[in-house]
């Protein structure tokens, strides 16, 4: 279906923009946040994506979509939606993510990705190979030079050809499903075309996958390029559009590893930044060296001993009620909901495996996946040393939510 309401950038937004660039350093980093008015974030498609999409709810997602679909999954599917994703990459979205994204398609929603790299995961997931001849190109200078020229395939949009002044990598889909795959657009490489914009159907839904996120960019819009993104995006059914900024980790599934990998492979991605780890850790190295001589230490003052036996006892009557100690508490609510399944199902809960999931929602009556849930959720918690109140009540409104069957 194509979106007639076309793309319209305030003069606003220009005058914005201008005076926030003209006042400092222009920030050229690939940054694709929904908040940022540098060259390459995204805060003109966002906020006209009322324009693009008129009528239609607009969902700025604040957790992670795995999640949102957990807490929301019953609504969510009685009015169904658009997700869109316009990242560098979707590393945010777990392998539990992506698995419930295509089952969230599946029921008859779609799904837009826009990212400059592709995960493994996600590439066996979606049944799609890649190759991005320009990954390693990360200097500004170098960036700038990359130019290319984009077109789609629809009647509607024949003999028209875009073309993109910097920044253009030259990353396309090298093999998908021919079955179930439509190629929408392409990009020329080297003179041929190759397909970087394509549709896979995904039982009731699609997935439309884009491989050059950068056209949605504030520059390109700016530069007049608007209609480009317009087209792209005016594929997607009038429904509910969930924006996904990508702004948090799964509450769900532990990323804390990742996350730090990730960070200082984005340092060491960047010559400048790489320089900056160094120095950093060179200068901290100096500032103990220097301080390792013997320093004397401050004289304690020895108070006379008191009668603290009241004190102790209020402490120790009030420990529960000040501790607040969660983990405890959660450690707790998992012994009593295994052992009651152990009671009341009569199963084996030494391995809390998929074979294990799917018998207790057959004799509970509840459906697998929220199910699936509850025990990931229980799996992860009795990993961590300490747990936070909101952890606390939404394992305890999950037990309740499953025992109502």
């Amino acid at each position: 279906m194509l979106i007639k309401t076309p793309l319209k950038i305030p003069l606003g937004i220009i005058v914005i923009l201008l005076l926030f660039t003209s006042c400092n350093k222009t920030n050229w980093i690939e940054n694709y946040r929904e908040k940022e008015k540098s060259p390459f974030g995204t805060y003109i498609i966002y906020n006209e994506a009322k324009n693009l999409f008129p009528n239609q709810e607009i969902v700025l997602l604040k957790e992670n979509f795995y999640d949102y679909l957990f807490l929301n999954y019953d609504t969510t599917k009685a009015d169904f939606g658009n997700y869109i994703c316009i990242k560098n990459n979707a590393n945010k979205l777990p392998e539990e993510g992506v698995k419930d994204l295509l089952s969230f398609v599946h029921d008859g929603n779609n799904a837009f990705l826009s990212l400059n790299y592709f995960s493994e995961n996600l590439e066996a997931q979606l049944g799609i190979t890649t190759n991005n001849l320009d990954k390693n190109v990360y200097d500004n200078a170098d960036l700038k030079a990359l130019k290319g020229e984009f077109s789609l395939v629809d009647e509607s949009f024949k003999d028209q050809t875009f073309t993109f002044d910097r920044n253009i990598k030259r990353h396309y889909f090298v093999t998908y499903n021919e079955n179930k795959t439509i190629v929408l657009g392409n990009a020329k490489i080297d003179g041929e075309l190759v397909p970087n914009f394509l549709k896979i159907y995904h039982g009731k839904g699609a997935i439309y996958i884009h491989a050059n996120p950068i056209v949605f960019t504030n520059y390109n819009l700016l530069k007049g390029k608007e209609v480009y993104a317009e087209h792209l995006l005016s594929y997607l059914p009038s429904n509910t559009v969930f924006w996904d900024p990508q702004i948090k980790w799964s509450k769900y599934v532990n990323n804390r590893d990742n996350d730090q990998e990730s960070v200082f492979k984005f340092f060491l991605q960047h010559k400048t930044l790489t320089w900056f780890l160094c120095i950093t850790f060179a200068g901290v190295i100096l500032f103990m060296l220097f301080n390792f001589r013997r320093k004397q230490r401050a004289i304690p003052v020895i108070h006379p001993l008191q009668n603290t036996t009241v004190a102790f006892t209020q402490t120790i009557a009030s420990l529960y009620l000040k501790e607040q100690n969660h983990k405890n508490l959660v450690d707790k609510k998992i012994a009593y909901f295994l052992e009651k399944v152990r009671t009341k199902y009569l199963l084996n809960t030494t391995n809390l495996n998929k074979n294990f999931i799917r018998d207790l929602a057959a004799k509970s009556d509840n459906e697998i996946r929220n199910t699936k849930y509850l025990i990931n959720t229980i799996i992860t918690l009795n990993k961590k040393s300490e747990c936070t109140q909101e952890e606390l009540l939404v394992l305890h409104k999950m037990i309740v939510k499953f025992f109502k069957k």
